[in-house]
């Protein structure tokens, strides 16, 4: 390993340390009230993110003021876990893997996820949360999206946001017309639509998973199913790999009715780039979260504007 990739590493490990300490603070703010409002926040999660979870959840109800907790075990939440997430969120009820059934989509890499939302939206409006965000301001977006019932997603990142929601043979012209710009399953996904049945009638968006909103709709998962399907005969084996469920987010939110891609000013992912000047919601990609300080930041001052129990 090289000095400057030695200290690169090291400057993360500490980073990851210091927000260890500073995120165990959430345990002394004020719980969740949750509200039976037609509203669910839901969350996959497991042991190893139980602290910045709570960070996530309680900075979002905290701004929103709407909604009740549901929750997707990864199969390693404790005993002692499940007592904390019912002292902090509300006492949330916890779906397992085995409670969603998966065919004919993939099983794992967060199909399940996505399939238990999707499933839980006849008769809810669902909210997508990661467990590696944070919210600092108001919401208004989000909050006039569930009044209006109607799909969002974040921004992929700020390239991807100048396309905005997209026809499928437009996507095709803009950003692969000589075929997949990478080798990561989401651009030969997205590069292999063109070869889906009816694509001159389906859009797509360049969005992300972390932060998605999905609107009443007796459609369940047909969507979610349909692309599974088409997409999965289009691209081969290669479908099964993570990273497959984000597209079917990005496919579902852009075919429902009149759906909102969220300003990327205020709902902003880290990458390398700087953030915006004042954003109200962050989510922090794992490659780049401990990057400038900026994780512990934003944790820090969540917990301190939910103030003490």
């Amino acid at each position: 390993m090289m000095v400057a990739e030695y200290w690169s590493a090291f400057g993360r490990k500490l980073a990851a340390w210091q927000h260890g300490r500073v995120v165990r603070q959430i345990l002394n703010t004020p719980p969740i009230i949750p509200a039976d409002d037609g509203v669910i926040l839901f969350s996959m999660i497991g042991t190893a993110v139980l602290l910045p979870y709570l960070v996530a959840m309680k900075s979002l109800h905290a701004q929103l003021q709407r909604g009740r907790v549901m929750l997707l075990d990864d199969g390693t939440l404790t005993k002692a876990d499940k007592l904390v997430l019912a002292d902090h969120v509300g006492d949330p009820v916890i779906l397992t893997l085995s409670d969603v059934q998966t065919a004919p989509c993939p099983k794992g890499n967060c199909w399940e996820r996505l399939l238990a939302i999707l499933d839980l939206r006849r008769d809810h409006y669902v909210i997508q949360l990661d467990s590696d965000t944070v919210t600092l301001g108001c919401v208004p977006e989000v909050a006039a999206a569930i009044d209006a019932n109607r799909s969002f997603t974040l921004g992929g990142g700020v390239e991807d946001v100048k396309h905005g929601f997209m026809t499928v043979p437009d996507m095709i012209r803009r950003i692969y017309p000589d075929g997949p710009l990478y080798s990561h399953i989401q651009s030969v996904i997205e590069s292999g639509l063109r070869d889906v049945p009816g694509a001159g009638e389906l859009r797509y968006i360049r969005g992300c998973a972390g932060f998605a909103g999905f609107s009443r709709s007796t459609e369940g998962r047909a969507l979610a199913e349909r692309f599974a399907v088409d997409a999965g005969r289009a691209v081969g084996p290669r479908f099964n790999e993570w990273g497959s469920e984000q597209a079917a987010s990005n496919f579902v939110v852009a075919n429902d009715p009149d759906p909102i891609q969220l300003p990327y000013d205020r709902y902003t992912n880290h990458w390398e780039e700087a953030l915006p000047p004042d954003p109200a919601f962050i989510h922090y990609i794992g490659t780049y979260r401990y990057d400038r300080g900026s994780y512990l930041a934003s944790t820090q001052r969540a917990i301190t504007q939910l103030g003490k129990a």
